[in-house]
């Protein structure tokens, strides 16, 4: 991979979006504030009331994981009046509920902001992009943005639910670490009653143990029980299985469908999702858009993304993989997946893997996230997730906001940023916006974003991002992306200078002064589903920024 210091900017620039064949971006890494935003509507108004966020990333003095959860309240003015997080590493410990005793933000035009968070667990940055509209904003993307340490996630508006009414069924995808910094992963089924206490339940592990060699525990018994906390104080978890007896979280609930999840107990350093299976017993047949990512110290880091057709119940008869291991990227790989019987506890299906690279076995289980995937063999350990794809294009002209996660050769990465799509095609520029980068603790604010894309034909949803350095940077990089609906992408990062997956998401319901001057016609390429499940969101787990970094040096 090539020299640090011919990453520090490019990198930060494929998170912007992934739009098809020919993305040619470029990206001027400046001092704060020397990008223009562009002006979509957004004031601070559009932040208010409690807000669910996580973030998952790197420590930018250790290297390890750093995962981070919350809720905070903001009155629609600027100011924070309180909250709660929790903050774990594995080189620090764990900082379980800690009170948010005071904060500020700010919302530019274009829907980018920044949140000030003061606890007794440190004073944390996040940047963030809003997209949704109208006031308040009900969801965005976040990135830890201070010299404590990386972290991608999600900034949501609370619907707190009743003890009740996490009543139902549930499937979870976690990731992070062990006590020594080994990759470690785990996914699950389970089913509460009205009193937060499980009925049945089952949990498969993957642990890379000295940080070369994946173990496989699968399909063990899992008893949980779940009570909600007060205001904006975390509920408290403890999930019981052979593998990991009485292992403690605190959890954040968006609503009675999604919650986010940090474990607490400092045996393990695990993060992630929890989304209902009402109506979502089983893997639909359709199309599907997927990215993962994950690594061992042997392999490297590695992420993965392409499109596949389900004929049901964990069958996929046909798909397109594009992956990229240490650096080394493979396009259009051709796989197929058959499941291993019929589906078990929570639609839990084992699917065997023929042609995909590297894994040979994915555990899936539905849910109204998506399905949640995790690789269970002894090659290497990948998480992710796969979501039904509704459309091959993306709309334009429309507001974005993007989030990248990887690692390069020097550190682990995190860009937020924004940016609008018009309807003129490649070469032209037809794209422009903002990004803040965060490399390992290292920040760049405000650099200006300007490009082209240019999706695949015949349209599949799919396509590629051709990046050139600016401004004096050297390199370049490379995208695929993976459209979901009509607002909305999963891609990864295929060049030789980084690995890593991201999203970018449609700023729905605002009018970016752009629309005038076009017809509204769609570009081909990407999508999102616009609710707070948002499974593509939170595919890269920290492992693949952290001890895996250093394999890339």
């Amino acid at each position: 991979m090539k020299s640090p210091t011919s990453l520090k900017c490019v990198q930060r620039v494929f998170l912007a979006l992934a739009a098809a064949t020919g993305l040619s971006l470029m990206i001027a890494c400046g001092s704060s504030n020397s990008a223009n935003p562009n002006n979509n509507g957004f004031d601070a108004t559009f932040l208010n009331g409690t807000y669910v966020f996580s973030t998952a990333g790197s420590d930018s003095t250790n290297g390890t994981l750093i995962a981070l959860a919350g809720a905070f309240t903001a009155d629609g003015k600027g100011g924070i009046s309180g909250g709660n997080m929790d903050a774990i590493d594995p080189a620090v410990g764990v900082s379980a509920g800690v009170s948010i005793t005071s904060g500020s933000y700010s919302v530019s035009s274009d829907g980018r902001g920044q949140a000030k968070l003061t606890s007794s667990a440190g004073t944390f940055t996040l940047r963030f992009v809003l997209t949704t509209a109208p006031a308040p904003s009900s969801h965005g993307l976040i990135s830890e943005f201070d010299s404590i340490g990386t972290g991608s996630g999600t900034l949501d508006l609370q619907t707190a639910p009743t003890q009740s009414a996490l009543a139902g069924p549930f499937a979870f995808s976690f990731a992070g670490s062990d006590s020594t910094g080994n990759p470690f992963a785990s996914a699950g089924a389970f089913t509460l009653n009205s009193s937060g206490t499980s009925t049945g339940g089952t949990v498969d592990f993957n642990r890379v143990i000295s940080g070369t060699q994946p173990t496989p525990s699968l399909g063990l018994g899992l008893s949980v029980s779940a009570l909600l906390g007060s205001g904006t104080a975390p509920g408290t978890a403890t999930f019981n299985s052979s593998y990991a007896p009485n292992a403690t979280f605190d959890f954040y609930p968006i609503d009675s469908t999604h919650w986010k999840m940090i474990e607490t107990d400092n045996t393990y350093f695990l993060a992630g999702d929890v989304y209902t299976q009402t109506g979502f017993s089983t893997i639909p047949s359709g199309s599907f858009v997927f990215t993962l990512a994950g690594g061992t110290n042997n392999s490297g880091p590695i992420s993965a993304g392409g499109y596949m057709t389900s004929s049901g119940s964990g069958n996929f008869p046909t798909g397109l993989e594009d992956v990229n291991i240490t650096g080394n990227a493979t396009g259009s790989i051709p796989f197929l997946g058959t499941a291993a019987g019929a589906p078990g506890t929570g639609g839990r299906v084992l699917i065997g893997l023929n042609g995909f690279s590297p894994a040979i076995q994915w555990v899936a289980y539905p849910s109204s996230g998506g399905v949640l995937l995790m690789e269970t063999d002894t090659v290497n350990l990948l998480t992710g997730s796969a979501v039904t794809q509704t459309s091959t294009s993306f709309n334009a002209p429309d507001g974005y906001g993007l989030n990248l996660t990887g690692t390069n050769a020097n550190s682990a990465v995190d860009v937020i940023g924004q940016f609008n799509a018009t309807t003129a095609t490649s070469p032209a520029t037809n794209m422009t916006g903002v990004l803040d980068e965060n490399d390992q603790g290292t920040l760049y604010p405000g650099a200006t974003l300007s490009g082209t894309y240019t999706p695949d034909s015949p349209a599949t949803g799919r396509g590629g991002i051709s990046v050139t350095s600016n401004g004096g940077y050297q390199g370049g990089f490379t995208l695929e992306y993976y459209t979901i609906d009509a607002s909305d992408a999963l891609f990864i990062d295929i060049d030789n200078t980084q690995v890593a997956v991201g999203t970018f998401e449609g700023q729905s319901g605002i009018t970016p002064a752009v629309a005038a001057a076009s017809s509204g016609a769609g570009v081909a390429g990407a999508g999102v589903a616009a609710s707070s499940s948002h499974p593509f969101e939170t595919v890269v787990h920290p492992f693949v920024k952290s001890k895996l970094a250093k394999k890339t040096k």
